[in-house]
């Protein structure tokens, strides 16, 4: 329990901003646009990020799990590979979902004359794929330890 109580705190703290960018940040950059000509184009982009708010939670429910399961001494089971899978297709889905938002990055990004937003945009697609590839090489990894250690069971 003590090993993994770091990891725990770290998660849940992650999605503390989160949660307050979703409740109280982006209604009120809806209510309170910087330029009101574009703030219809606005729109797209906060249903966006509420939506990727979505695979982002549950991300961070699989990685407590994940953490959850290395505190039972279940680290090496199908479970864990199960968790890592989940997060990377989280991970996934919150990169395409950004790839979308891109075009409407750049038209707010234009008006705005604020080339910013695009980088801005870009790291958070270059971020989740960071993570989606670092939770395949886990899984697999822990994939073929568990196959290993499965063939040595049957040897004995």
């Amino acid at each position: 329990m003590k090993e993994t109580l770091f990891l725990k705190v770290a998660v849940f703290l992650m999605g503390i901003p989160v949660l307050a960018l979703c409740l109280w940040g982006l209604p009120w950059l809806a209510d309170n646009p910087v330029n009101p000509d574009y703030a219809h184009m606005l729109y797209p982009l906060l249903i966006g990020i509420y939506v990727t708010a979505i695979p982002f939670y549950f991300a961070l429910y699989q990685a407590f799990k994940l953490l959850s399961y290395i505190d039972q001494n279940k680290a090496f089971s199908e479970l864990s590979v199960k968790a890592l899978r989940n997060i990377k297709y989280c991970a996934i889905t919150i990169s395409t979902l950004y790839v979308v938002m891109i075009p409407f990055i750049y038209f707010v990004a234009e008006k705005d004359d604020a080339p910013g937003l695009i980088i801005i945009g870009m790291a958070c697609i270059f971020a989740s794929m960071v993570v989606a590839v670092f939770a395949a090489v886990l899984q697999k990894l822990l994939k073929n330890a568990i196959d290993i250690k499965s063939e040595n069971d049957l040897t004995v």
